[in-house]
């Protein structure tokens, strides 16, 4: 029977009500004042992870989101990069890696906040700063300064921004997660810089932000001078001295550094779990209320998206969450248990003043404590060198050196920053030689059928145009590659001495703004060059061998990512500003205002030839024995798709440098580039004192980048077509995948630690039962602890992987532990009578160091 209309209307204007109540009642109203952020009348205690969108791929972001949730955090930020947005002017992209309101949504979905930084300058190690090459070239326009193209197009792409938000409801004012917005980014520390233009365009940028109308507040990180109503915020290693410029807004971080970014050729920074969880205690302690790790997952800098210059493809950061998706252990882990312990003490923190107790120089409590009487405290040694026993509310206890205690209920420490209690797991890149694809003819043949194009060293084509001297490589690529040829020709006469038996070879002098170079003579390549992460201009000498009559000097300039911060940093160029040769006759010979010609790109980017549609745009040449060593090489192979469901990675240790890509996207920039064996560097990393980048250096005299992350999603089940571009050679049958797996864990953890595990705690902050000292071990998802490979309860030492019996040793260690441990996914071990001899070595606090394998 058929529903009258008068029905139809009714159940019409029913739902569209409905889903008004219901839209109006998921809204939220987000205030702040000096304590915290204030969400529907409630302060909130706020833990913040950075994610970055375009850094992984659409099919990681539910489990980035998920881990990062299962860590305790309660926000996800996120830069917006206009310059993967706005490809031209008013040309926008908002799919695959850029998709942004997909990213929202998954964050929503979650029950997470979010915090969109749009900037929409970003700094970021990203190329540019994020802000589109394209502006540069508009007439009159220079970056952030009271300059109206700039002001124009940023606020045109901001408001589009907004709107996009807007339209799909994600502020938390239309019930969305978006609680906070940025604008600007880092500009307070060179906004004098600017001059008359500095301050002017900094209000600009915030008023602007705030006629935007969304509901929610607006901050400006290190803006010193943010006008109300925008919060300023603090991005720094530490930011527990941090005071906002106003006494009506609350303390924020916006950017807590877990670790730093790689460049190629410099050594590997780590920061320490001890020291990481000790800052953020510590500025929660001293009132601040909600802070971000910047980053919690790093990810990867894909296609040429790595600024710096020089800046690695992988921008794994060091973070809680690694590069490829895995929770970085036990970093990852000491931080979910501070998180834990810092939301038990949440409405005493922000509910009224501490009173602060002094117990020496560098020894500090601050009591919280509200209107119902519940009690929080924080207890705090900065001593970089000596732990103190210390005596509050007549009950002694002990601070480490370096750290802070938690006491949820001002009586018994839930956690201290300097006692790591969580496992450590062992990461391998387990390599799987490349397999051809089962579509291919040559499937198991014992090796892998290649495809072969070599490019022309120097001009390819027609000649872009020629000019009298050099012409800056930015300027004239604007980044639509990153290379550009420089080509000129030198006649030889045949009485010039080095042609004679015996005679020295003429040597080159290049000079170069950046930030790579080779160097071809007559078709050969002589050498090649390249400046660095902090001096980019290079210099470089060379023998060459020159023939009488014509030389062809051919040079290929290459970028490895722009400027993407600093003052006026998109003025900064590239490219070659000299090129001599000495050993003639009549002294040296300046090459610097020769007719040069040149031409943008290679052959095959032209091409197009690592893309599925343009891979027949060439003929290559298949074989089965591919060339080494050889220079301006594309290699082409149809392979496998690796083993499993791990993680991937291509090794690339064997190349030299060059790019790639796998069924036409972009990993991109490769460059196993070595550290100095000169470097300093640090096996074992003291975390007491305050840490700098180049404190907890790892990997001195090894390359600084061998993997490249390669994500599972752009693997079919067969047929992939992996495309390589080399460009000073190297051996393409040493390529390999490697699978990233979680081989075994570690823990390592003593007697004197006091405090039990957390989930003891109960809803009131009481503590729940006894507090005893246990050990946990996890091997991943459908692994179980197959062996042990080390216990032992007494003095060891050593790190894991190389643990060693100490002079006080159980000798039923690893039974007891295998009692426990052998073929579960998980264990808890309890340091106590029933386990290990608690009476062996009297007077000496004991240890327990296990490694175990997952299988």
């Amino acid at each position: 029977m058929a529903m009258s209309e008068s029905k139809h209307l009714s159940l019409l204007f029913f739902f569209f009500f409905f889903s008004l109540f219901v839209a109006f009642s998921l809204a939220a109203n987000v205030t702040y004042d000096r304590r915290s952020l204030i969400i529907d009348g409630q302060r909130k205690l706020l833990v913040s992870a950075s994610i970055h969108y375009p850094r992984s791929v659409p099919a990681m972001w539910p489990g980035l989101v998920s881990t990062a949730k299962e860590g305790g955090v309660d926000v996800i930020e996120t830069y917006v990069f206009w310059n993967g947005h706005e490809l031209s002017p008013g040309n926008y992209y908002f799919e695959g890696r850029y998709d942004l309101v997909k990213f929202v949504k998954i964050v929503q979905q979650a029950g997470l906040y979010l915090i969109l930084r749009i900037g929409p300058f970003v700094a970021a190690e990203w190329n540019f700063g994020g802000v589109p090459v394209w502006l540069h070239y508009v007439p009159g326009t220079v970056f952030r300064t009271d300059n109206e193209p700039f002001k124009r197009h940023m606020q045109n792409f901001t408001t589009l921004i907004v709107n996009l938000m807007k339209r799909e409801k994600l502020f938390a004012s239309q019930g969305g997660p978006i609680i906070l917005a940025q604008i600007e980014n880092e500009y307070g520390d060179i906004e004098r810089v600017y001059g008359d233009g500095g301050k002017p365009y900094a209000m600009w940028a915030a008023k602007m932000a705030v006629s935007q109308d969304i509901g929610v507040p607006w901050i400006m990180c290190q803006q010193y001078d943010a006008p109300d109503p925008v919060i300023n915020t603090c991005n720094s290693f530490y930011c527990d001295q941090f005071t906002p410029n106003s006494a009506n807004k609350p303390k924020f971080w916006t950017e807590n550094w877990p670790g730093w970014f790689k460049t190629f050729g410099a050594r590997d920074p780590h920061r320490p779990p001890e020291d990481i969880a000790f800052s953020v205690a510590r500025f929660f302690q001293k009132g601040g209320s909600l802070q971000n790790y910047y980053m919690y997952h790093g990810g990867t800098n894909f296609d040429r998206t790595a600024g710096g210059p020089f800046i690695t493809t992988s921008y794994d950061y060091d973070a809680p969450i690694d590069e490829y998706g895995l929770a970085r252990l036990p970093k990852w882990g000491h931080l979910k248990e501070l998180h834990k312990a810092l939301k038990l003490c949440e409405h005493a923190l922000l509910y009224n003043e501490p009173t602060v107790l002094t117990f020496g120089p560098l020894q500090e409590a601050h009591i919280y404590t509200d209107s119902s009487g519940v009690c929080a405290a924080f207890i705090s040694n900065v001593d970089e060198e000596n732990d103190k026993m210390l005596t509050f509310r007549n009950v002694s206890y002990h601070l480490p050196a370096w750290s802070v205690s938690v006491l949820p209920d001002c009586k018994n420490v839930a956690f201290n920053t300097a006692k790591v209690r969580h496992h450590t797991n062992i990461v391998e890149m387990a390599p799987e030689k490349l397999k051809a694809s089962t579509m291919s003819p040559e499937k198991g043949l014992e090796n892998l059928q290649w495809d072969v194009f070599t490019e022309k060293a120097g001009i390819w084509g027609d000649a872009d145009f020629s000019k009298n001297g050099f012409v800056d490589h930015l300027n004239t690529t604007k980044d639509s590659t990153d290379y550009l040829w420089y080509t000129t020709s030198l006649h030889v006469d045949e009485s010039e001495k080095f042609l004679s038996k015996g005679g020295s070879h003429p040597i080159i002098r290049v000079e170069s703004k950046g930030h790579a170079l080779h160097a071809f003579v007559n078709k050969e390549l002589k050498a090649s060059a390249s400046g660095n992460g902090s001096d980019i201009t290079f210099k470089f000498e060379s023998q060459i061998a020159l023939k009488a009559g014509i030389n062809e000097i051919a040079l290929l300039s290459m970028t490895v990512g722009l400027q993407n911060a600093g003052p006026f940093y998109e003025w900064v160029g590239a490219g070659i500003t000299s090129v001599k040769i000495d050993g003639f006759n009549n002294g040296t010979i300046d090459l610097s205002s020769n007719t040069w010609i040149y031409k943008i790109g290679l052959e095959g980017e032209h091409l197009n030839i690592y893309k599925p549609d343009g891979l027949n745009n060439v003929k290559w040449v298949s074989t089965p024995n591919p060339p080494k060593n050889q220079p301006l090489t594309w290699y082409k192979a149809v392979v496998d798709a690796p083993y499993g469901d791990d993680p991937v990675g291509l090794d690339m240790i064997q190349m030299g440098k060059g790019q790639v890509w796998l069924n036409g996207e972009p990993v991109r920039r490769y460059w196993p580039r070595t550290s100095s064996i000169h470097d300093e560097c640090h096996p074992k990393c003291n975390y007491r004192g305050k840490f700098m980048p180049n404190k907890c250096s790892t990997g001195c005299g090894e390359p600084n980048q061998r993997w490249y992350h390669v994500p599972r999603s752009w693997f079919r089940s067969s047929g992939n077509v992996l495309v390589i571009f080399e460009e000073k050679g190297g051996d393409p049958t040493k390529i390999s995948f490697s699978r990233r797996v979680v081989t075994g864990v570690c823990g390592f953890i003593s007697d004197n630690y006091p405090f039990g595990d957390l989930d003891s705690w109960d809803k009131n902050s009481e503590f729940n039962g006894e507090a005893k000292v246990t050990l946990q071990l996890k091997c991943p998802e459908s692994k179980l602890i197959s062996s042990i490979r080390f216990a032992s309860f007494g003095t060891p030492n050593g790190t894991c992987g190389s643990y060693l019996k100490g002079n006080c040793h159980d000798p039923d260690s690893i039974s007891a532990v295998e009692k426990i441990c052998a073929n579960k996914s998980e264990c808890t071990i309890a340091l106590s009578k029933e386990n290990f001899n608690m009476d062996l070595c009297p007077g000496l606090s004991k240890t327990l160091a296990v490694e175990a394998a997952c299988s």
